[in-house]
């Protein structure tokens, strides 16, 4: 027991010693230790020695004490050098990415790095010096090479082929297109363009349709104003069918002024003479024969009427203009027998 009366040790068992004990337990009872110096130490150095060693005994000592300095203690042991950089590098990184997401700058971020990739790839001799467009005929070659994405700034060592044809198949001008790179600096595109086949007026405005009915371009140049016009919603898609049916009839393909599609079920014709013909649902070709016969024999189209109307299998209905009905109805007049007087 000491002075205060209290043991000087546990009663349980042998008491574990410290770090720093241990350290200067090991050092005062192991003889090798000096035996392995080659000189006798200065008396500076044989006491930084157990302090180093008490140190490294401290912090065993409280890796052991604590499961948090354990593993962090472990993890410096692990960790390469430089990692600290790194992860601060990372941590960085991720924030101006973060910014740029939450700022809405990630389409600027992602352009500026294309660009700065593409001016170094030009001067390295990659730039586009010589472009060739082959097959376009109502496109311009500004147009195409906005539709391809392709502007001055781009690098041919950069331009993806695949992804620039398949830009340009997206125009409705364009059915094929094919792109080749010809190293260091020139680029080939072929593209095979859609015919202008009709006009098609809906709602008022007119555009340019292809013969599968796809609208080509929304504004009639003076080159397409020859066309046929096709009126009406649903004209587009059956304007093909319809104008190889009336290709049938020369004569009367060749007075066509308008076709127009009717509650998208039957077509009616406008002729350049103002004459309007109303052709039925079904069997239209039996209905364009009888016109074509009426106009061969009794040159309808050229007389002094309005309307022809054909929907009915077994007649034909024609209406008379103005002027002529009335003439026609003085014509009748005339001849319509006087009474003569005490006639009941």
């Amino acid at each position: 027991m000491d002075g205060g009366g209290r043991f000087a040790r546990t009663l349980k068992g042998p008491v574990k010693k410290t770090g720093i004990e241990r350290a200067r337990a090991s050092s005062q009872h192991n003889p090798s230790q000096k035996s392995h110096s080659p000189r006798p130490s200065s008396p500076r150095s044989s006491e930084t020695v157990p302090r180093a060693a008490a140190a490294r005994a401290a912090k065993l000592d409280m890796a052991a004490r604590h499961p948090r300095a354990r593993l962090i203690h472990a993890i410096e042991h692990r960790l390469p050098r430089g990692a600290g950089v790194g992860a601060t590098a990372f941590v960085l990184v991720g924030a101006l990415l973060l910014g740029a997401v939450r700022g809405g700058h990630v389409d600027a971020l992602i352009e500026g790095a294309r660009d700065t990739r593409d001016a170094l790839a030009n001067a390295a001799g990659f730039g586009v010096a010589t472009l060739a467009i082959n097959g376009r005929k109502h496109m311009s070659q500004d147009e195409i090479l906005a539709v391809a994405g392709i502007t001055a700034k781009r690098s041919l060592l950069f331009l993806d082929a695949a992804d620039i044809r398949a830009r340009l198949k997206t125009s409705p001008w364009i059915t094929e297109a094919n792109v080749l790179k010809l190293y260091p600096d020139r680029l080939q595109i072929d593209i095979t363009e859609r015919a202008a086949f009709a006009l098609w007026q809906k709602d008022g405005h007119v555009a340019v349709i292809s013969e599968d009915g796809a609208v080509l371009q929304d504004q009639v140049a003076s080159s397409f104003t020859k066309l046929p016009l096709f009126v009406g919603a649903g004209a587009a898609p059956r304007a093909r069918e319809f104008l190889a049916l009336l290709d049938r009839f020369p004569a009367l393909r060749g007075q066509m002024r308008a076709m127009v599609f009717v509650g998208e079920r039957r077509w009616n014709l406008h002729m350049t003479n103002g004459i309007d013909i109303r052709l039925p649902e079904y069997d239209v070709e039996r209905a364009l024969q009888t016109l074509a016969r009426l106009n061969d024999d009794k040159r309808l189209l050229t007389r002094d009427i309005t309307a022809v109307d054909l929907r009915l299998p077994d007649r034909v209905t024609v209406r008379l203009s103005e002027e002529a009905a009335e003439a026609r109805g003085a014509v009748l007049k005339d001849k319509k027998p006087k009474r003569k007087a005490g006639d009941a």
